[in-house]
């Protein structure tokens, strides 16, 4: 069954509502009009729309203004109450129940129908909240990077939006300022404001109708980390995003947001030009880029990503990997054969021992990268890896190229070399036969257990944050202008 305009119910209603209040039945307004009744009433029920030829004369009967007919407000609230049920029995959710759908009458109590309305409501609003267990958020992730692959990590809507935004405060060259980002913030609308009490489930706050993006003021005076929370906040408007409706929307609006900080703070036609210069002199390195523009090194090798590909033409490939070899993030467009689960997710897949992601962490000075050529099953390939720590542990950040392209950039040089044939267990999962030996039967180790395996992810708007804690903070802030 098509489903009734909502604008034509809601003329409908207008003209039931203002013809009753004239004191006429359908017969009289009918004979009056020279219309028949059972024409009026399938106006009035919304299945058949009023034309622009018959709007004057009907106005005219029920002593009204055409634009009352046209009002996009419902008349009153009992009208409001019934427009609303007839939509949400006409919705997926409602019909997924399989009940018959409750007749919208005068006859029935206005508070009967109040409820009614709540409750579908809140159906609705539960069926759309964003939800998703591990395995789901796995499998929109894995669906994500693979689009990702396709355009070679590169968005150039994004890329143009943030250009555009960056040469309104007219920003030329090297790192973005704390100052460029509160006037990018200006131009679009908003200001800066670091406060003590942002809930902990949120890392900024966008206040739309006042103008206003709350950030901690643990980012002050400054570092990547403000600078990259306030464009994405602005990212969500600039890039016009609505609330997500799935997991993997919401996925797709965090890779969005980031990727156009990035372009802010690595501007494309700064970021290409620098990477060109390098890359004729024979020596890029992230460690160079990184500096360049005030940002972290996971931040450029990323950035990097995006850009060696679509305009240098180097395949390359990204790792974040954790202390116990775990994948946090990856990326490759090299052919790198990166471990998969059976979905064909990466994340918590655990990297071979002898790729230099893992042993870069025995690197005897940590403050520089450490270069490696790896031999595996595609082939051989030239990684540069930098080690770091955080609040989760350590970890290392690897950006590479097959050895073809390894000639432009810098560590080329590198005599490290490791043969790795994983997937074949025999390369690195199997301890030695004679550690084996020695302790197979009497090793028990108690092993640990991370929570997060078992649970799903958290219900809401947006996943993980606390609806309340968000309005209350709002409300706080809302009720003190600054």
């Amino acid at each position: 069954m098509a489903l009734i305009d909502d604008s034509t119910r809601l003329m409908g209603a207008q003209m039931r509502h203002f013809r009753l209040r004239a004191g006429l039945t359908l017969t009289a307004l009918a004979e009056q009009l020279g219309m028949t009744a059972s024409t009026l009433s399938l106006i009035e029920n919304g299945k058949r729309a009023l034309r622009a030829r018959e709007l004057p004369a009907i106005a005219s009967a029920l002593h009204v203004e055409i634009l009352d007919l046209l009002s996009e407000d419902a008349p009153d609230a009992r009208t409001a109450l019934e427009l609303e049920l007839q939509r949400l029995q006409e919705g997926p959710q409602f019909a997924a129940l399989g009940v018959a759908p409750v007749r919208v009458s005068r006859s029935l109590p206005q508070d009967v129908l109040a409820t009614l309305v709540r409750t579908l409501q809140e159906l609705d609003r539960k069926a759309r909240e964003a939800t998703a267990t591990p395995e789901e958020a796995r499998r929109a992730n894995t669906e994500l990077r693979r689009r990702m692959r396709e355009r070679d990590n590169h968005l150039p809507h994004i890329e143009d939006a943030a250009e555009e935004i960056v040469g309104a405060v007219g920003h030329e060259s090297g790192a973005l300022t704390h100052r460029e980002v509160s006037l990018m913030a200006e131009h679009l609308g908003f200001s800066l404001l670091y406060v003590e009490d942002l809930p902990r489930s949120t890392r900024s706050i966008t206040d739309l109708e006042h103008g206003r993006i709350y950030l901690p003021p643990s980012s002050i005076p400054g570092g990547h980390g403000l600078r990259s929370m306030a464009l994405q906040a602005m990212a969500h408007r600039v890039l016009g995003h609505a609330p997500p409706s799935s997991y993997q929307e919401f996925l797709q609006q965090r890779l969005e947001i980031n990727y156009f900080a990035a372009c802010c703070l690595m501007p494309r036609r700064q970021s290409v030009d620098f990477l060109n210069t390098a890359k004729e002199a024979r020596d890029l390195a992230v460690e160079d880029f990184r500096d360049a523009f005030g940002v972290t090194h996971e931040a450029a090798a990323l950035r990097m990503t995006n850009l060696l590909t679509a305009h240098l033409g180097i395949p390359v490939h990204f790792l974040r990997v954790g202390a116990d070899g775990e994948i946090h993030k990856a990326y490759e467009n090299d052919d790198l054969p990166l471990p998969t689960d059976v979905t064909g997710a990466v994340e918590g897949q655990v990297v071979c021992r002898k790729w230099v992601a893992r042993r870069a962490r025995n690197h005897s000075n940590r403050t520089s990268e450490a270069h490696q050529y790896t031999d595996n099953v595609a082939g051989t390939f030239w990684s540069s890896t930098q080690t770091g720590s955080g609040p989760h542990g350590a970890f290392t950040i690897t950006f590479g190229v097959g050895f073809d392209d390894a000639k432009w950039f810098r560590g080329r040089a590198t005599r490290e070399r490791q043969v790795s044939t994983c997937p074949d267990e025999s390369c690195c999962k199997r301890p030695p036969v004679a550690l084996s030996e020695r302790w197979a039967d009497t090793a028990w180790p108690s092993a640990k257990m991370h929570a997060r395996v078992l649970a799903t992810l958290p219900s809401g708007r947006f996943p993980g944050v606390d609806d309340t804690e968000v309005f209350e903070f709002l409300e706080r802030h809302a009720a003190n202008p600054r």
